[in-house]
């Protein structure tokens, strides 16, 4: 068959009515695919809410707290859209912030995990750590992007499921092998991780706007190799300003809910140490990173500019929260 015949059989069938309507047809199903994809990520995106932390009538010491932190993990999988770090369909392209608040969440629970197998389950250093929190340590720690073999969930729920059985041991009266220690140096170890994490987070919101940074070491002297190298300007890329905020959202919301269950049990530690006010007013302060984004967009306006600066707003509240977290721990040592 001659290119010419051929070019015009191929003509013809694109006029044909009936191939216009099948392409008219997957054309409208490929934009309600797309529509109803968008709606379900606006809706996936909606951050959990703080809730109210009650111990419950009979909680032995320590039983709220592990019970929070089994909530906070189990939020990670269960609220709307489940856990999305790992998905493979096309809302992953432009569904980034609840991935971003998914990871602040992570890594407070990766911290607080490791301290309660680490410190808060042990009398002293040399005693034999919790064969549940051995488990369930690790197992927060997977790769938080594995799709399958094995999937990222089920590592997670396999970590919760240690978890609950620590708590069962924990507050089973027969069973005295579940231990939880709420000393003031358990406490402080915890508050230490949080405080590293914390200035982070304030450093990295901190950058939206692109600062002049000394280049030093741990000790303050600067370490730059050549004199024109002793500043560095850093600023978070444009498309990053978004992640940084929401990672800095997950990360307050996870150690609001974590502190309102250490005030439950480390109550009388604070009270001894007259830093229960001081703590009240840390929690007071992550409470108010979690006012409502009204803005559709998380904006970066310049300084006094006419435009707001969400991720400067959101390192005032985190700073103060460090600033009262340094008070604390000071208490916690001294008081």
């Amino acid at each position: 068959m001659s290119n010419d015949k051929f070019s015009e059989k191929m003509g013809d069938a694109m006029l044909d009515p009936r191939n216009n309507r099948i392409w008219k047809g997957l054309s409208w199903l490929l934009g309600l695919l797309l529509l109803v994809d968008v709606l379900l990520g606006w809706y996936w995106s909606q951050e959990p809410e703080l809730r109210e932390v009650t111990a419950k009538a009979d909680a032995v010491r320590g039983e709220t707290t592990a019970r929070e932190l089994i909530f906070v993990a189990d939020t990670l999988l269960s609220k709307p859209g489940g856990y999305l770090s790992n998905d493979v369909l096309p809302h992953r392209l432009w569904l980034d912030n609840m991935p971003a608040w998914e990871y602040g969440v992570l890594v407070q629970v990766r911290d607080f995990s490791r301290v309660l197998r680490r410190d808060m389950s042990r009398s002293q250093s040399q005693s034999q750590e919790d064969r549940d929190l051995a488990i369930a340590e690790p197992q927060f720690n997977f790769d938080a992007q594995s799709w399958a073999m094995p999937a990222t969930e089920s590592e997670y729920r396999r970590g919760i499921k240690a978890l609950q059985r620590y708590v069962d041991r924990l507050a089973d009266a027969n069973q005295n092998d579940g231990k939880f220690y709420a000393r003031a140096d358990n406490l402080n170890y915890w508050l230490n991780e949080v405080q590293n994490r914390l200035g982070s987070l304030s450093l990295k919101l901190s950058q939206s706007v692109g600062r002049s940074q000394l280049n030093v070491d741990k000790d303050g002297s600067i370490v730059a190799a050549k004199p024109e190298s002793d500043e560095d300007f850093v600023k978070t890329p444009w498309l990053k300003i978004d992640d940084a905020f929401y990672e800095a959202r997950g990360a307050t919301w996870a150690l609001t809910q974590l502190m309102r269950a250490a005030e439950v049990d480390f109550a009388d530690v604070l009270r001894k140490k007259n830093a229960t006010i001081s703590f009240r007013q840390m929690v007071r302060e992550l409470e108010a990173t979690q006012e409502t984004v009204w803005s559709p967009l998380i904006l970066n306006g310049d300084g006094f500019g006419m435009l707001a600066n969400h991720s400067l707003v959101m390192a005032n509240y985190v700073s103060r929260a460090n600033a009262a977290l340094i008070d604390l721990r000071k208490l916690l040592v001294e008081g």
